[in-house]
């Protein structure tokens, strides 16, 4: 259990997450995640050299990713500033923000700063030498529909994992259909009073077209509307699965930041000093091979019991729930209504950049727990490798 780490009450934004192959399909994640930063904390009025150290998380490789962390605090305007590359496929989110969390725990640190960012769109091609090839073939891998495609020690595709998962627990065409027409609306909830949930820590991003064009992009892009009929009309991805294109997740392109830092420092910086966000513990998973979507379950239960609290004890919950299965295995075991948790949106149906996928829910537990008079907030989420992450926040 942590005791003095703590996040200023919005002292962090999310950028809007865009369906890939769209608007921010030609930029670089790190340097356009860092510039975001910069005009963030500009308008924050806060200087960028107050951050200590910089943990950039990123999962699809970016030219100049070599420099990374330093690359991005520089652009941030923490100039000054060191920083490290952290990369955990899904789980990348809750490890940066736990590593911060502890650097300010054991005083290392006085102001982190995790910067969260991903572009699925154009992943990278790496060649890799091969002089055993007849005729000096190469290896070669894509970045990012490879990875989906399999995993090289589950021997497995990610849907299959979940497909596994489905099998094991017997779950049913229709309870996915139904969980994700939920979180749909659920989803739309937030688009409710002009997008007055996004709008309380959703920052706008800024993309150069040309010389003279620059356009700002406000809100998440290439959400599907979706309705039962829909759903119902829809094919399984693998044959006699029960998961539709509808009901799992897409690759997108987005960012995000969170500063982690001291109770005391937290106060000065939080727009609303009259609220403490303090962050709690940790847990971590690995399920039994290619059964990716059960690893929620086992990291859930290790942040619970870090924190020395039940489930009952949690006022929101969020999940990275690539599949819909994820979360119905997840109340199954929890013993929790599947329809009770994701309020206000989740990466199956906004999408999921990878590494800032996670920070996003965490942002939107602890605006949740702020509107409903504070509490408890539980992130958890599966990652590639049937592995998975949780964190406990304390919104006072």
């Amino acid at each position: 259990m942590l005791t003095k780490a703590y996040i200023p009450y919005g002292g962090y934004y999310s950028s809007p997450f865009i369906r890939w192959q769209g608007s921010l399909a030609n930029e670089n994640a790190i340097s356009f995640g860092a510039e975001t930063s910069r005009r963030w904390f500009e308008k924050k009025k806060w200087d960028p050299k107050m951050i200590d150290y910089i943990f950039l998380g990123l999962t699809v490789g970016q030219p100049k990713m070599f420099y990374g962390g330093p690359w991005a605090s520089a652009l941030t305007g923490a100039v000054e500033t060191p920083g490290v590359l952290i990369s955990q496929a899904c789980s990348t989110s809750t490890t940066c923000i736990f590593q911060a969390a502890m650097g300010i725990e054991t005083g290392l640190y006085k102001n982190a700063y995790t910067l969260m960012t991903d572009r699925c769109s154009n992943g990278p091609h790496t060649v890799w030498p091969n002089p055993n090839g007849p005729g000096g073939q190469v290896f070669s891998e894509n970045w990012v529909m490879d990875h989906f495609g399999l995993d090289p020690w589950g021997g497995t595709s990610m849907i299959q994992t979940a497909e596994n998962v489905v099998k094991e627990a017997k779950v049913t065409r229709e309870q996915c259909d139904a969980v994700a027409l939920r979180r749909y609306e659920q989803y739309k909830d937030a688009l409710a009073g002009d997008r007055a949930f996004q709008k309380r820590y959703m920052f706008p991003v800024e993309v150069r077209i040309s010389k003279k064009k620059t356009i700002v992009l406000e809100s998440d892009e290439g959400v599907m509307e979706t309705t039962a009929e829909g759903l119902a009309a829809l094919k399984p991805v693998l044959p006699g699965g029960a998961h539709t294109f509808g009901a799992q997740t897409h690759p997108a392109d987005g960012h995000c930041g969170l500063i982690v830092t001291s109770k005391e420092r937290a106060a000065e910086l939080s727009a609303d000093k009259s609220i403490t966000v303090q962050i709690i513990s940790y847990g971590f998973s690995r399920a039994k091979k290619a059964h990716m979507a059960m690893a929620v379950v086992p990291a859930a239960q290790m942040a619970l019991k870090n924190a020395k609290l039940s489930i009952k004890d949690i006022k929101v919950i969020k999940t990275h729930n690539p599949f819909a299965a994820n979360d119905i295995y997840f109340a199954d075991q929890m013993k929790i209504d599947v329809n009770g948790f994701n309020n206000y949106g989740s990466s199956l149906v906004y999408g999921h950049p990878q590494a800032p996928t996670a920070g996003r829910l965490v942002i939107e537990g602890i605006e949740e727990a702020v509107i409903l008079g504070g509490g408890y907030v539980l992130f958890t989420g599966c990652a590639a490798g049937d592995t998975g992450a949780a964190l406990v926040v304390k919104v006072r």
